[in-house]
């Protein structure tokens, strides 16, 4: 099947569930109330991964803000910091799990026709960072920081480049993952850490691929 066919078997899948990005954003604000968040147990206090100095971005991750430059934009004024409470924990969790039930996972070769592409997935479908920036975009217009909200570099468990979204508490930092639906704690994961964004600067700092233990029962 040519790329045009792909795309097009793709999208008559996605018609039941034609919801993108906009309908995403809808339905996380009507959620978001005082009485629309149950209680969750929250996450027990883990370390804060450790950053040493810094690390060049990935050329799609230029391209993508030179094309959306308030994307990428460093507000030092923001916290760098989220407070974890109950609310914003079932946020996260309910964001993750909405998102990665909602997009199609494809790569950027079938869904673009090029090796490496970092862009919203407007038409339902994306890779790794598509579908982490679309919950970042989501978690700030929830009113989240963007400031605390970095997208991380990871190998994984089958020794590959993969992106998630780090989500940096006073608790520790957490990992909003397309592949799995839990949010875990960035030492849950079994990934080893490269780089991702900085929070005192756009340039993105080096993680030293820091190995995290590997854990399986998380699907």
């Amino acid at each position: 099947m040519n790329r045009t066919g792909f795309l097009k078997h793709m999208r008559r899948r996605l018609l039941a569930a034609a919801a993108t990005g906009a309908a995403l954003l809808s339905g996380v604000a009507a959620a978001n109330t005082a009485h629309a968040f149950p209680q969750l147990n929250l996450p027990v206090m883990s370390a804060a991964i450790l950053s040493s100095g810094q690390a060049g971005p990935t050329p799609a991750w230029i391209a993508f803000c030179k094309q959306m430059p308030d994307e990428c934009a460093l507000d030092s004024s923001e916290p760098a910091v989220i407070g974890l409470n109950q609310e914003t924990w079932k946020l996260l969790v309910d964001v993750n799990e909405r998102v990665n039930a909602r997009i199609l996972p494809v790569t950027d070769q079938d869904h673009w026709g090029v090796a490496d592409r970092w862009d919203y997935p407007n038409d339902g479908m994306g890779d790794c960072e598509d579908i982490q920036i679309l919950k970042r975009r989501i978690l700030i217009e929830a009113g989240l920081p963007r400031r605390a909200l970095r997208m991380t570099v990871v190998i994984d468990e089958l020794g590959a480049g993969h992106a998630v979204l780090m989500v940096r508490t006073d608790r520790g930092d957490y990992i909003l993952d397309n592949k799995r639906a839990a949010v875990l704690s960035w030492q849950e994961t079994g990934y080893r850490y490269v780089k991702r964004e900085g929070s005192e600067s756009t340039a993105w700092v080096w993680l030293g691929n820091q190995a995290a233990p590997i854990v399986t029962a998380t699907k």
